[in-house]
C-alpha cells in the first residue's frame, strides 16, 4: 500500500515520523510502500503541509496523519485506512 510522508529537510518531527513508519513497516512485513514527499519542492505542498508536517497519507484512501503520533496511533490509523 503506497503512503507518503510529507516531509522537509532539517524536520527533527519528521525524523521521528520516518522512525516510527519504518518500526510499523518491520512488524507488518513490509505492508506499506513509504515514499518520502519533500515539501519545499512545490508551493502547493507548502501551502498545503507546511506547518502540520510530517503527514502521514494513504494515497489510496486520501486518509492523512499529522504530527502529533505515537506507535499505537499510527498503528490505530493504519487498522483503519489499509486494506485489511
Amino acid at each position: 500500500m503506497l503512503v507518503h510522508l510529507y516531509t522537509t529537510l532539517g524536520c527533527h518531527l519528521c525524523e521521528d515520523a520516518l522512525a516510527l513508519l519504518n518500526q510499523y513497516q518491520q512488524s507488518h512485513q513490509g505492508i506499506l510502500q513509504l515514499a518520502e514527499v519533500e515539501i519545499s519542492d512545490s508551493e502547493q505542498l507548502i501551502e498545503q503541509y507546511g506547518i502540520r508536517i510530517p503527514v502521514v497519507k494513504v494515497m489510496s484512501s486520501g486518509a492523512e496523519l499529522g504530527w502529533p503520533f505515537d506507535q499505537l496511533t499510527l498503528t490505530d490509523f493504519f487498522s483503519q485506512h489499509l486494506p485489511q
